[in-house]
This record gives C-alpha cells, structure tokens and sequence, in this order.
C-alpha cells in the first residue's frame, strides 16, 4: 500500500510532490531543506539549514512509523562543497551509528537561500531498536 506524507510546504503543493512516500516498509523522503515549514523561513547559516533539514525529515519518518536508525541511504546536496565540513558534527549525532551508505554532491539548488538539502531512505524496522 503506497501512503503519501505531506508536510504543509508550499513548495510540495507548488510543484506536486510530496515529503515522503510509503511503500511496504521503504519510505522514500524527498530532498529535505532548512525551510521551517510552520513558517516558511529558512536560516542563513548551513549548520543551522542541517538541524532543520533533519527534524523535517525526524517528522516525516516519525509519520511513517520509523526513524533515523532504519535509514539505510543518505544523499547530501550543497551548492558549495567547502560547507559540507561544518554539518558534520550534526549530521553525525544522527547518523553516526546508524551508518546509512551516503553520497555528497555539489550543485545548484531550488532556492539561493538553501545551502543544504538531505534526502533519505528508510526501511521501516531495519535498524536497532
């Protein structure tokens, strides 16, 4: 049974998709920013773009009925490599002993104001509980 998540972001009605996607027991979230969704504001600074990113992937994997320990696949997304550094420690509070298979890329982003987006896959009860 496929479910979609939606998490109130203009942009998910905007462009016609939604947070995450559940299937069975994969859930697919969609590329994640540091967009406030209760707000629709955004930080400037990419450590605090990251501790966003995540909570808003925390409630959408939280809907699905899993969280940060059964993602198997991350994939991170910056405009500018030389930032990446910085999320590190944030990124490994959360990740850092679940140890999901992860990609970096550099590229251009939706918005200017976006420095990083997080995608994830999860595979509902595949981590340690």
């Amino acid at each position: 049974m496929r479910r979609a998540i939606l998490s109130g972001s203009t942009f998910e009605e905007q462009i016609g998709y939604a947070r995450a996607v559940v299937d069975g027991d994969w859930i697919h979230v969609s590329g994640t920013t540091g967009f406030d969704y209760a707000t629709m504001t955004i930080a400037d600074d990419v450590v605090a773009q990251a501790e966003q990113c995540l909570r808003n992937i925390e409630a959408a994997l939280t809907e699905a009925g899993a969280g940060f320990a059964d993602v198997v696949r991350v994939r991170y997304m910056l405009p500018d490599r030389e930032d990446f550094p910085a999320c590190w420690p944030v990124l490994r509070a959360v990740f850092g002993e679940v140890r999901p298979a992860a990609t970096m890329l550099e590229c251009g982003l939706a918005d200017a104001r976006m420095r990083i987006e997080v995608e994830v896959t999860a595979r509902r009860g595949s981590g340690r509980s």
